[in-house]
Parts: C-alpha cells; structure tokens; sequence
C-alpha cells in the first residue's frame, strides 16, 4: 500500500527562503511508504552507508532529483543521471536551486494551465523539478520580500534557451495581476519575442531556431506585483550571417518569412519576388526548414508589431530596410580600369541601385560612388580614393551589415518604448507617493563555443561566459557564506578555481587582450592581425591560461594543432584555440564614411535615421568606439545589473546534434557539463553542509524516528530535532544546530535518515493496517448485529399488525351485521308503510321539473369528480324522460320557441315577454273568411303563418293593412278589403330581415328579383321587378313568433340561414333608390306599441314607436 505524503499547510506555507541550496524534503525526498521502529544505528554504519547512484531519493522518481545529493560525485555519475532522467521524460534536474534544462526536441504535456496553478501553490523542492519552480521562487522573492531577480540562461546554440526565457515569460504573466492596463503589458512583452525572433534568430547546423543574439530583459513590476512594462538590451548581433551563412545553415528568419508571407501588392511594392534563389545574401541549400511555415510566421510578426504599438507606416518602412538588405547583396561589382592604371571598380548592372535609390528616395549615382570610392577627410583636405573590387564588395557587405544590425537595434529601442514603464508624476510629497518599483531581469545569452574556427566572435562570447562564471561563483560563495553567518554555523574556506585571472586576462584596461586589440587597431603605421598575435605574443609569454606557437616553442613544446596564426586560452570550461584572422577587421567594425553620408540623404525616414553621423553638421573627425570596447562596457554594465539582483541560474543541455527525441549522447554532454561547469557548480554547493532545512519541517519528517517525539511533542522544534538525532547516535561531525536550521553534511547521513524513515513507516503502516482491519471487522460485526435485530423487530411487529387486523375487521363486521339488524328490527313497520309514496313523489317532482338543478353536495372532497358525472347523468336521464312525454306538436312548439332565443335573445327588448306566449301562426281567422280560403286554394301546400301587417309606403310615409301568408314556397301580401294577393315572393328571394331592438312590430322584408303576381279571380298580370328591392312591414305586436317562423321556413325551403339584423338604423332600396330607416323611441313607451311614419326628404323615413 503507497500513498503519496501531503504536506502540512505549515509546510506548504514555507517560502523559498527556507530552503536554501540543496534544503530538499517535501516530495523531493519519497512519498508516504510503510516503516518500522529503527533502532538507533552507530556512526560506523552511517558512514558506511553509500547509496548508489541510481538510486532516486523519491520512491516513484527517476534517477537523484538534486545533484547535490548524488553519490558518488564525478563527471560519469552526473551525465549518467542525466541520460537515466532524460530517457524517463523528466528533462529538469536540481544542483540546489539551480535547473539543468535538458532539450527534449518534442512537445512535453507538463506547461498547461494545471502545471501553472500546481507550482504556483508549492515551495521550490515540494515538487518535481521545472524550469516553473524556479519562476515561482524569483517571482514571489520578488513580490513578497522585495527582493529583485534576475533569471541567467545559458546554454548552447540549440540547447533550448530560448523557449526556456519563453516558458519563464509566460509562468510570469500567468501568476500576476489581472486587468486591462495589466493584461495589455504583459501581452505586450510577450509579442515581443515573436519580433525578435524574427529578426535576431536563423537555423544554424546544431539549432533551426538558434537566437543569434545576447538579450536581456528588465520587468518591472509594482508592490503588488503587477507587471509595468520592461526595457530589452541587445547584445553582439551575429551580423556577419547577413552577407554569409555556412553550408547547411540560414540567414535571418525575417527574409525568408518576408518572401513567403508577403502577398503580391507588398512584393512589388518592395520590388521583391518569392524566389529565394533570386537574392545573393541567402543561402540557396536550405530555403525552407522542416516544422516551420515561413507565412504563417510572418503574419504573426505583423500581428505582434502591432500589440507592441508599431504603427502600419512604421511596418512599412521596416519592411521596406529589410528588402534594401536583400537587394544590396544582388549589387554586382567588376573591375574598371583607369588611365593612372590603378584598378577600380564599378557596377555591372545598374538597374539594382536605380531600384534601391526609388524605393528609399536615394540618388542612385551618389550611391554607387559611395560603394566605389572612399572619401578621406582631414582637418585641411579631403581625399577621395577608388575602391578595386575586393574592396569594393567588402564596403557593400559592411554597409549591409551595419544597416541590418542598426535596423534591429532600432527595433528593439521602438520594443522598449511601448513597454516601457510610464513616468508618472507624483501626486504628493508622501513617502508613499516614491514607491520603489521591482524588477526581474531575464538574460538569454550564448553559452560557451568551442567550434573548429574560433574567431573574434566567439573570443567575445566565451569572454562574456567567464564574467557570468565568476558572477556565479562569487554570487553562491556569498550565499553560501551569508547562510552560515545567519545561522551562526563556522565558515570552511572552500577551495575551488577562481577565474578572475582569465578574465584580467581579457579585459584588463592597460594588459588586457581586448585593450592590445584596440591599441593596435587605433596605432598608426601597418597594422594586421599578426602584428596583433605578436603582441599578445610579447605580452603574455608567460601567462599560465595563454599559449601559441611562439609561446610552446620557447617551452621546447611540439602542439600540431595550434596554427601559426592562432592563440589559445585556457577557459574554465577548457582550453580554446582561437585564429586571429578577422580579429582586427571585425574590431574596427568601420563603415566608409561616404556610404553613412549617402544613407543619410536618403529620403526614407527610417534609413535616414539609422545613420546620424552621416549628417554634414553633425560630422566628427572622431574614431568611434571599437567592437570590442562596446561590447566589454555592455558587459561590465551587465554584470553590475546582475551583482544587484538575487541571481536565478537554469542550465540549457543540448542531448545530441541531430536534434531528434529520445537520442542522448554521452560525450556531447560531456563537453558541455564541462562548459557549465556544473561538477564544480555541485562541489560549491556541497561545500561545508550540503543539507539544510528549518527545524520545524525537519522535525514534521523524522519526528517519527524517536518514541519521545512520536506520536506528539510538546517542546520546542530545536530541542524536538535533537532528540531525533540524539537517539540516531549521529556523528558530531555530521550535523550541527544553526539558530533556525539543522545543518546535515553529507549526502550519506541524509540518505540514512531516510532509509530509516521508510522503515519506520512500514511498521507504522502495519500498526493502521492491523487496527484499521480491526475496527472494520468489530464494526461489520456490530452493523450486521443491529440489522438482525433490526429485521427482527419488523418482523414481530407486521405479524401482529396482520393479526390485529383481522381481528378488527371481523369485529367491525359483526357490529355492522349487528347495527342492520337492530335498524331493520325498529324500522321495519315505518319504511314499508311510507315508502312507496315518498319514492313516488321523488320521482314525479324530479321528472316533471326539469329546471330544477339542485343537487346535494358531496360528502367528501375526493367525491366531487364522481359527483359532478352523477348529476350531469342525471341531468340527461330527466331531459330525456321530459322529452319523450311531449306530443309533436308540443315539440314544435319548443323547435320555433328556440329559433326565436337564437335570433332575439339578448337583442329585442319584447322577447322575455314572448317566451310564455305559444305561437299559433294564424292570426286573422282564416278558416272563418272564404275570400282568404280561396286565396289560400290558389297557392301550394297549407298556410302556415297569417297574419295582418300594415305596409309602409315608400313614398309617403303613411301605412295600408296588409295579410301576410307564409307557405312552404312563398311570402303573399293580400288586400284585406278584396282578398286578393298583390304580391307573391318566392323564399328564395328572401335575401334578408331588418328589425328594431324596440318593443315595436317593425320589420322589413330584403328582396332580391321578384316576380308579383297581382289580379281578380282566376285571371292575373305578372309585373317583373328585376334588381333588389325592400318591404316594410308592421305589426301591432312584437314581430318575434312570425320572424322565428319565416327564418324556420326559409331555412327549411333553401337550406340557407336567413340574416336577421337587429337595429334601429338600416337602409332599404326600391327601384327609384335607396330610402334610409330610422326608428327611434317616442315619448310613450308603455303597453302596445304603434308606429309613426314621416317622411323627411326624398331619401329619409324616420318612425316613431309611441
């Protein structure tokens, strides 16, 4: 059983301070295994004990986590724990609070989101080592103690400093404030390295991404933490590698991102094409590389030119410097004869310059005499000299070189002012007001070269590598001696090499390598890098870390590897053989005065202004600062910013030179552990104690060791960790008692307590086992215990509540047959006398009132559904049994009483005094009057509703009686006087019925196409009415029973619904015109009502209803 230890919030919340070089414990030194009581072991076998040196002090970890801890120390146990971690994936490793970084050449899943928040909430040794342990560590150094940092990567060419300084820049930006401003300047110092890349990075033999440049960046932050903006130096740019590049290697990435990315308008507004092989200064063997997209690489570096605040006219005109680079390299230059005879040089193809000096507003004759002469001044003349070809191509290199590195340089000053910190005033004299920012410096520079060829280059950047060693040595030695004045533990002088004199060697103001370089570079007379060697020759032919083949000849020594024009140094690293070839050239780094003048009058801003010295006014007579001078102040500036802020080293290992996963070659790590110097790196800081830790977390790890610490003390930490170590029976020389910490010496003793604590814990694991195991079983058996008695319970219990049950419903029935019989027994003689009749009435009153609803309420509310069906059956059931006592004539009757409810009701104030009324539909005895019996002969089918009405004339206004007959087919208006029908109107015709609301019998008949038959016994005349026409009617009563009758029968004869219209205002239309009705109330009102006819004008007939 294993488990991994977490650690107590006390432990988590130690800060980095409490540990310092190798303090190790936490995960670092193994997880929660199980252990047993440890007797305490003698000194003879702590010093016996040698742990081997694959043996990982983390049960789960790979290989030793911290080289401080590795036994036994030398160079094939160190690169072996190397390669054993490297093929297990884990890349980062520990020489205390250093990081050795090995380049996995693949994408690793240990830099999300998680790993972040994981580091970010844990001490420096708690977890695995990460490059994001250190950042933790610097970062809140930073924010909590004030304390300013500064993060040194070193490495060579492809060991992975880059995307180290990256994975730094982004922790940082992860774990600091948020918010807009802040956001924006962290986004913006993170843009930047995609535009430094670009242009300050090229694929290389050993690296595609090689930085071929030094940069340091400065961040500086507020109290709280919050990044404010930076500042980027700039160091020693490769610019040789922009006019030639080795077999297998690149220029700089911005060209061919440029050609690639570029789209057409861009490239002939440049006056560019794609095709690499076009252009002289790029190298035609590798055009592309494997895993990179130039194109899409160039739009990010315009996207990021952008977050940074470069404006689209400043893009432009950087674009445009960088075309000018590439169109210089493709300007050809031959020999021209003169007739003095002295060889000169000119142009073959002019079209190149003329498209140089449009594109940068430069005249192009001016410029070819720049590249082809070279002018001379003195105080009194000025000497103008023609350049033959060799030196000719050599002014166009320089000035391609110098207009590239001048235009990166103004890049990274246009960096720095967008991310600078903003100045801002003030508001009061307070203290508070003047708050000190903090910074973080992160330098990402060369490691130390050894190549075939070793020239001026790589003399500076191994010379720059010395002052880093030496900051580093002093820096640890400091800490180191720092640490043990604090804990009050005496300090041992640790003997280890000191540099200083390799570096006097080089940058001594009067004796120093780099000051011969500028005397014989500044002496007049004939000056060459042999004269130059022979100085050095001179002047350090007895110097202990200098030789050279004058040197080893004077020693009688024989070394045919050291050329006549060489010189070697023996380097902390190693020795290395550097060729003085170039060395003066490359020191004087000149430009021809001319060419700087001519890119001065250019008319491009960008140009004009990376040459102020071409400026006539501004002219100096001056020799400008050598390279070398430049470079060693910019070192002594830098190592005067690293001696002022708390150092932070990781160490970039490059695994092979294929730059393929998984490949790890011995030897070439080898070198470079000796570059590093990481073996004397470790040696420091195992000098004295190479384990410390606070008493408190000590004593939390091993307090399980004694039996008066465990399983609780009450003492103090101090006193608690002596009798821990007491009762081990350690060595005096072993450990010693700081005023904090516990001072442990040797790996061997640490190893020892933690093999004692691993056996420790797996008698403690066998001691929980057995109690856990137990208390499970105690606590099984009492579970199962209660649950059976538990089960037993119910069990009882439902038995008696079924016998209980039927006991009680056998009691209930009893008492039930009981009480009915009782009940029968008194009741008998009343219920048989009474209830036939009270069943009798019930039935006759519920029957033949079919209008009462009441209905007894259910007794229960879980009753109201079945009620209410109940009472809607029974309902039915009586509506039904009302119906079928009606006789048919009985049932018309109700038929034409509902009409007459669809049609008025609601509508026609008479209609409730029309409802007890029946209909009797002849209303003028027709059976007793002959004339109308006659007339009745004459039509179809029995007449079913007669009536006298009185007619209205449309001419007048006044009224005529009239008998209205109704049939099966037709409406006839008769005379009452001769009985003869004078108008005969087909139902069909009827096309609608206008009445009043009133308690009046006004009505009018619309008609659509009569045909009226009028005449005198059996003959008649047929006048044809073609068009609508209308009939208006009155009765003295209501006209409701014979309406409901006409609707009855129309509906009856055409299958058609007649309109009925209810208002007091309608129009009808004779064949003259329309006439407008009106009726309105009189002042009577009461009884029978009558009607009043007036006509007002030729199209208006108003009727009063008195």
């Amino acid at each position: 059983m294993e488990q991994e230890l977490s650690l107590s919030p006390s432990a988590k919340a130690r800060t980095a301070s409490d540990f310092v070089l190798s303090s190790h414990l936490g995960p670092l030194l193994a997880p929660l295994a199980q252990g047993a009581w440890a007797g305490g072991g003698s000194t003879e076998e702590v010093s016996g004990l040698v742990a081997p040196p694959d043996m990982p002090l983390l049960e789960g970890s790979v290989g030793v986590e911290d080289l401080v801890l590795l036994e036994p120390l030398d160079q094939e146990s160190l690169i072996k724990n190397l390669q054993l971690r490297y093929e297990n994936k884990e890349i980062y490793t520990y020489i205390g609070n250093v990081v050795i970084s090995v380049n996995p050449y693949q994408q690793l899943p240990i830099y999300g989101p998680e790993f972040i928040a994981k580091y970010q909430d844990y001490t420096f040794y708690e977890l695995k080592p990460h490059v994001f342990a250190l950042a933790n560590v610097a970062y809140q150094s930073l924010r909590d103690r004030d304390r300013d940092q500064c993060i040194l990567i070193t490495g060579e060419s492809g060991a992975g400093k880059t995307e180290a300084s990256k994975l730094v820049m982004s922790y940082v930006a992860a774990v600091c404030g948020k918010g807009d401003q802040v956001n924006s300047v962290k986004e913006q110092l993170l843009q930047s390295n995609p535009v430094l890349e670009a242009f300050g990075n090229a694929k290389t033999i050993r690296n595609n991404n090689s930085s071929r440049f030094g940069k340091y960046m400065d961040i500086e932050f507020d109290f709280k933490g919050s990044p404010l903006g930076g500042v980027i130096t700039n160091y020693l740019l490769e610019k040789s590698r922009v006019v030639k590049q080795l077999k297998g290697e690149r220029n700089f990435h911005i060209f061919y991102q440029l050609l690639a990315g570029a789209d057409a308008q861009l490239l002939k507004a440049l006056k560019l094409q794609q095709d690499t092989s076009a252009y002289a200064y790029l190298n035609q063997e590798m055009p592309k590389v494997d895993g990179m997209d130039d194109a899409s690489n160039f739009r990010a570096v315009q996207s990021a030119m952008i977050v940074i605040g470069f404006s689209d006219e400043e893009i432009r005109q950087v674009l445009e410097v960088t075309a000018l680079v590439l169109k210089l390299g493709n300007v050809e230059l031959v020999d021209e004869g003169q007739a003095s005879g002295i060889p000169a040089s000119g142009i073959r193809d002019g079209r190149g310059v003329q498209e140089i000096g449009e594109m940068m507003g430069l005249n192009s004759q001016e410029l070819e005499r720049a590249l082809c002469s070279r002018t001379m001044e003195t105080a009194k003349e000025k000497v103008v000299t023609a350049l033959n070809v060799i030196q000719a191509q050599y002014a166009r290199d320089a000035l391609a070189k110098n207009i590239y590195s001048r235009l990166f340089n103004w890049i990274v000053n246009r960096i720095n002012e967008s991310i600078k910190v903003s100045k801002v005033p003030p508001r009061s004299h307070s203290p508070t007001c003047h708050t000190k920012k903090k910074v973080m410096g992160v330098l990402d520079i060369y490691g130390f070269e050894i190549l075939e060829d070793n020239s001026f280059e790589q003399f500076v950047i191994n010379y720059c590598n010395e002052k880093l060693q030496q900051v580093f040595i002093e820096m640890t030695l400091k800490e180191e001696q720092e640490e043990y004045k604090k804990e009050g533990i005496p300090w041992t002088k640790v003997d280890y090499f000191d540099n200083g004199i390799i570096c006097n060697l080089i940058e001594h103001n009067q004796r120093g390598i780099l000051a011969m370089l500028d005397e014989e570079c500044l002496r007049p007379g004939v000056v060459s890098d042999s004269t130059f060697l022979a100085k050095l020759n001179q002047l350090f032919s007895k110097h202990s870390h200098y030789e050279s083949k004058v040197t080893q000849n004077a020693q009688h020594q024989y070394d045919h590897t050291m050329g006549l024009s060489c010189f070697r140094i023996c380097h902390y690293a190693g020795k290395v053989t550097y060729s003085v070839t170039g060395f003066i050239d490359k020191n004087n780094d000149l430009l021809f005065r001319g060419l700087s003048q001519a890119m001065w009058k250019a008319q491009h801003p960008l140009l004009r202004s990376l040459f102020p010295e071409g400026n006539p006014k501004q002219a100096s007579l001056k020799r400008p600062p050598t390279a070398g001078a430049q470079f060693k102040n910019s070192v002594a500036i830098l190592m005067k910013n690293l001696y002022a802020k708390n150092p932070n080293y990781i160490r970039c290992i490059k695994p092979n030179e294929h730059q393929q996963r998984g490949q790890f070659s011995s030897e070439l790590v080898a070198v470079q552990v000796r570059y590093l110097g990481l073996l004397e790196n470790v040696r420091v800081r195992r000098a004295g104690y190479a384990y410390r830790q606070g008493y408190g977390p000590f004593l939390e790890r091993y307090r399980m060791l004694s039996r008066s610490t465990w399983p609780r003390w009450n003492g103090g930490d101090r006193e608690g960790t002596e009798k821990v170590l007491g009762e081990l029976n350690l060595s005096s020389e072993e450990v010693a008692f700081g005023n904090t910490k516990i001072f442990i010496r040797s790996p061997k003793t640490l190893f020892y307590l933690e093999e004692q604590r691993r056996l420790r814990l797996q008698q403690l694991a066998t001691l929980i086992q057995k109690i856990y195991r137990g208390w499970r079983c105690r606590a099984h058996y009492q579970l199962m215990r209660k649950s059976q008695i538990l089960i037993s319970s119910w069990f009882r219990g439902s038995m008696q509540k079924k016998r209980y049950g039927k006991m009680k419903a056998s009691a209930l029935l009893i008492q039930a047959f009981v009480r009915g019989w009782k009940a029968r027994k008194n009741y008998r003689k009343y219920f048989r006398s009474g209830a036939a009749l009270t069943l009798t009435n019930f039935i006759y009153k519920s029957i033949t009132n079919v209008c009462d609803t009441k209905w007894p309420a259910a007794p229960y509310k879980y009753f109201n559904t079945a009620n209410r069906e109940l009472q809607q059956l029974f309902r039915q059931w009586k509506c039904k049994k009302f119906r079928d006592q009606l006789s048919p004539r009985q049932v018309e009757i109700l038929r034409e009483k509902l009409c007459a409810s669809e049609l008025f009701k609601g509508k026609k104030v008479s209609y409730p005094q029309s409802v007890p009324v029946p209909f009797r539909g002849d209303y003028v005895g027709l059976q007793g009057n002959p004339k109308l019996q006659k007339l009745k002969g004459a039509e179809e089918g029995p007449v079913l509703m007669a009536e006298t009405v009185k007619k209205v004339n449309r001419g007048n206004g006044k009224t005529s009686p009239r008998i209205l007959l109704l049939t099966k087919g037709h409406v006839i208006l008769a005379d009452t006087k001769k009985s003869q029908a004078q108008a005969v109107i087909g139902l069909g015709n009827v096309a609608g019925v206008s009445v009043t609301s009133l308690k009046d019998g006004l009505f009018s008949l619309h008609l659509s196409e009569v045909s009226i038959q009028a005449g005198s016994g059996q003959g008649h005349r047929a006048l044809e009415v073609t068009g609508t026409t209308s009939l208006i009617l009155g009765l003295t009563f209501p006209a409701i029973s014979p309406l409901s009758e006409i609707s009855s029968v129309v509906l009856a004869a055409t299958q058609k619904q007649l309109p009925v219209t209810v208002t007091e205002t309608f129009s009808v239309k004779f064949k003259e015109g329309t006439v407008a009705v009106k009726v309105i109330q009189g002042p009577g009102g009461g009884g029978d009502s009558k009607l009043s006819c007036k006509k007002k004008g030729s199209s208006c007939l108003e009727v009063t209803v008195q």
